[in-house]
């Protein structure tokens, strides 16, 4: 007869018990708006949904286009639009967060090299409980003012 808690660990680490935060996240809709021709920084947005049962939160982001990869949110600050880094995006369970202009997204800052129009930008996603994902995120051009993609 096994031993229970041999058991218990190997259902806990075959997903039995376990699911990842990667696992149980899926991601729609992401892209990389254009950035003009020099600029240092460009947004990433897309909508996270988390299909699990527990709360879970983005910690941390990575790609290969930037330097430097955080997580931001715009605030009003005496009508004054601006923006801050935030330590974490969180997704209740069973729910989603939208990232966005204007409110929560990832920010890709000091750009390697100039974003062409339909490039992928491969988007590393880290988890509160050490889990990852890669999101592929096309770069596009922002629409014109007043147009909103359609979900």
């Amino acid at each position: 007869m096994r031993h229970p808690v041999f058991f218990a660990a190997s259902l806990l680490f075959s997903g039995g018990l376990f699911a990842a935060a990667a696992d149980q996240v899926e991601i729609h809709q992401p892209y990389v708006r254009l950035a003009p021709p020099n600029a240092p920084a460009a947004g990433a947005f897309m909508v996270i949904r988390n299909t699990g049962s527990k709360d879970v939160k983005v910690v941390k982001a990575d790609n290969p286009a930037s330097r430097l990869t955080e997580l931001h949110t715009h605030l009003n600050e005496a009508g004054v639009m601006k923006m801050r880094q935030v330590p974490a995006i969180e997704i209740k369970a069973g729910g989603e967060t939208q990232l966005q202009p204007g409110g929560l997204h990832i920010m890709l800052i000091e750009l390697k090299a100039p974003m062409q129009e339909g490039d992928n930008i491969a988007i590393t996603l880290g988890f509160d409980d050490g889990s990852s994902k890669q999101v592929d995120a096309k770069v596009i051009r922002p629409l014109p003012t007043g147009m909103r993609m359609q979900h």
